[in-house]
């Protein structure tokens, strides 16, 4: 039994140090490619946060309950952003 938990820690350990060495050699490609192209990520990312809205407007658009009645839309935004800030509070 005990020898599992090692193996297992060892296993996380390794997993861990790959994980590092893959993260600093795409950190390095990642910095020459938003240096290279800056527009292209801001336009993709831009592309991405407006899609995002658009798709969470029209399933609002679609949904009887929150169609018709904007303060209920209201009141569950501010709810997850109370719920997202008090998580993030928590994990920092």
């Amino acid at each position: 039994m005990n020898t599992e938990k090692n193996e297992k820690e060892s296993f996380l350990q390794h997993a861990r140090h790959i994980e590092h060495d893959l993260e600093e050699k795409v950190i390095h490609y990642q910095k020459n490619a938003i240096e290279k192209f800056p527009f292209i990520f801001l336009g993709l990312s831009t592309f991405g946060g407006v899609a995002v809205f658009y798709g969470f407007e029209k399933i609002i658009e679609q949904t009887p309950l929150l169609a018709d009645k904007p303060v209920p839309i209201l009141i569950f935004g501010f709810i997850t952003l109370i719920l997202t800030g008090a998580l993030y509070r928590k994990l920092n």
